[in-house]
């Protein structure tokens, strides 16, 4: 059992088990079938109003919650960033995911188009995704993604090379595993005293360090932890958050919603008790490393 870091944690699914007993956490089980992997956008918005008052207390907290199936969700915390009033400065948002997350096909809110919904808030400046590595970026999946952001500047992918062999060289702007930390060093470097949000999806580490609901990446828990290092020294961190760890194939309140998620999801091999077992220590392991790291400055 790991020690209990300075964070709020949000059960919407279970998936974070017996860890952290110490850490103050809000009991949304009766919310999480119904905002897993999608829902409609008043939903979203009934459930901010009823979360967003009881997050205030925690002002500063990184917020951890459940599967993958929930990253949706950080396009609501990300909007924790401004409640000090309008005079706040515009964020960076940084997402450290195997998912770029940007597809602009419906439903609006859901875990593999959020970053829009974050790009859609005045706030927000632009965001950058690190670490991709699955098929949305290759062709033809990638006409669903938000192209024009991309374009624009406002929206940053840096994929795994090794992951897309088959692409050319320009494609996107490629991450290799000896060089990334100077690729990212040079990207805070250029915004050099902004302020930053970080969101982290576990599934953006590789296999060996974590058990998700999602195909791996390629991070080390060592390159987060130097990487959430490396924001803080660049300017201000508005917050974070942190979702990932595996709770199964879960429940869904609306049967369109099952079914998309189960045209999503990859096919994933059974489990074992004890993997699961392993897998939540692994999780809890990188939780305990990574939270007190996304603790707010400001």
């Amino acid at each position: 059992m790991s020690t209990a870091p300075d964070a709020l944690r949000l059960d919407l699914d279970g998936a974070w088990g017996e860890a952290f007993p110490g850490v103050p956490t809000l009991d949304l089980r009766d919310w999480g079938p119904r905002l897993r992997f999608c829902a409609p956008a008043r939903l979203i918005e009934d459930f901010w109003d009823e979360i967003a008052p009881r997050l205030r207390p925690h002002r500063g907290a990184p917020l951890l919650y459940g599967s993958g199936d929930f990253h949706h969700l950080a396009g609501l915390w990300v909007r924790r960033g401004f409640e000090a009033g309008k005079e706040a400065a515009p964020l960076t948002l940084l997402s450290f995911d195997n998912h770029p997350d940007w597809a602009w096909t419906p439903p609006q809110w859901a875990c593999g188009g959020w970053i829009n919904r974050a790009l859609d808030l005045p706030g927000v400046a632009e965001a950058a995704v690190w670490g991709c590595g699955n098929m949305e970026l290759a062709w033809p999946a990638r006409l669903l993604g938000n192209r024009r952001a991309v374009r624009a500047g406002r929206l940053h992918l840096f994929p795994w090379r090794e992951r897309f062999a088959a692409l050319p060289s320009g494609a996107w702007p490629w991450l290799e595993r000896a060089t990334w930390r100077e690729r990212f060093a040079s990207f805070l470097a250029a915004r050099k005293g902004k302020r930053f949000y970080v969101t982290i999806d576990l599934d953006g580490l590789r296999a060996e360090e974590t058990l998700t609901d999602w195909e791996n990446g390629l991070f080390t828990l060592d390159d987060l932890a130097w990487a959430l290092e490396q924001v803080r020294e660049a300017g201000r961190l508005a917050g974070g958050d942190l979702c990932g760890a595996a709770s199964g194939p879960g429940t869904y309140a609306r049967p369109v919603q099952r079914l998309l998620a189960r045209i999503d999801h990859p096919a994933l091999p059974p489990r074992s008790e004890e993997e699961r077992r392993s897998g939540a220590q692994l999780n809890a392991r990188a939780a305990a490393r990574l939270l007190p790291l996304l603790r707010s400055t400001e």
